[in-house]
């Protein structure tokens, strides 16, 4: 295995002191980079994610392009989801698709086991040539989380109200409960896989678990992740686990006393006050991405951010969501400059 020579975010994610503060973005590999658009010229997603070569150049672009600390495994969250049954479509435009939504408790218990080595060998070959030759900074796995793909699998696609998610999660709770025993199970089992793979660390993202109440989500979500999060740290308990759960600010204290090492927050929450709430975690965040397109008021935030986030260990610079096509990655160099420079500064002044 390639020495990680940078290891400033596995260090500021166990709450080491650091020098500097370390810096990736969520979607930095991907539709904002003018190589990757190229690439999608010829080749579909489908096919570079599961081209081991194609999918470790998009996926390491973005640290070689903008100095970035950490590099983020690029694929699609419904990746597993096809070796559990799931006929997903990703079309261009709306996203991913579902051909065979849950309707019923049979259709839960038709979906497939997930065997990471027999279902998805490509993305643990991808992981293995980054790790093993191509990268010098940490690399991260990650998976979506069950209510984000359960809402997928139910809705049958893209939805903004999640009303037949939330609609069968009251009336059945049978299903659901099974539900949520599988994906869980695929989750865990997907995630130490790609540990086992080569991933330093792992990241947990649940893109629209923020529709749902402090009240259901302790009742129908927390469950499952405390079973996720427990099997991975029970297997590799120094691996650093990250959850990332957008518009989730009413959330942050059912986190607190699950085993996570770090919780990625949004731009809807200072970092101090997050800190408050979870002083024995490490955090990630949170500037907004909108901002990447007003340079000024884009790098005046980030060192309101950084004032913040240097005050103690544990703090990684990140976007409160993922990077998108309108951004010129030039800004996410000169960012990532800035980051590297003005932490390096903050945390000189104070002793560190």
């Amino acid at each position: 295995m390639n020495k990680i020579e940078n290891d400033l975010f596995l260090r500021a994610a166990r709450k080491e002191n650091v020098d500097t503060i370390p810096v990736w973005y969520m979607r930095q590999a991907g539709r904002s980079q003018p190589e990757y658009r190229k690439l999608k010229e010829k080749y579909s997603l489908f096919e570079i994610t599961h081209n081991p070569e194609l999918c470790a150049y998009v996926t390491r672009l973005p640290v070689e392009n903008y100095g970035v600390d950490a590099a983020i495994l690029y694929k699609d969250i419904m990746t597993p989801l096809v070796g559990m049954g799931v006929e997903v479509e990703i079309k261009g435009g709306i996203g991913p698709v579902i051909h065979n939504p849950i309707r019923t408790l049979q259709d839960v218990e038709e979906l497939d086991v997930l065997s990471p080595a027999t279902d998805v060998p490509y993305i643990l070959d991808t992981i293995k040539l980054l790790t093993e030759e191509q990268l010098t900074v940490p690399l991260i796995g990650f998976s979506g989380a069950p209510f984000t793909l359960a809402s997928y699998m139910i809705e049958g696609g893209p939805s903004k109200s999640y009303h037949k998610t939330k609609s069968l999660m009251y009336r059945e709770p049978a299903l659901w409960i099974l539900l949520m025993d599988k994906l869980g199970k695929m989750t865990a089992d997907y995630l130490i896989a790609q540990i086992e793979a080569g991933a330093s660390a792992v990241q947990i993202f649940d893109s629209w678990v923020g529709a749902l109440s402090r009240a259901d989500y302790a009742t129908y979500i927390k469950p499952v992740m405390r079973k996720i999060i427990g099997k991975v740290k029970q297997e590799y308990p120094n691996v650093p686990v990250i959850m990332q759960a957008v518009s989730a600010a009413h959330l942050i204290d059912e986190f607190s006393d699950l085993k996570l090492d770090v919780v990625g927050i949004d731009w809807r929450m200072t970092i101090q006050e997050a800190r408050e709430r979870l002083p024995h975690m490490a955090l990630q965040g949170n500037l907004d991405p909108s901002m990447l397109l007003a340079r000024e008021k884009c790098l005046e935030q980030a060192n309101e951010i950084l004032i913040q986030g240097t005050k103690k260990p544990g703090f990684i610079f990140n976007l409160g969501h993922g990077v998108f096509p309108e951004i010129e990655p030039e800004m996410l160099r000169e960012l990532t400059s800035f980051i590297h420079k003005q932490s390096k500064k903050l945390l000189g002044s104070e002793n560190r």
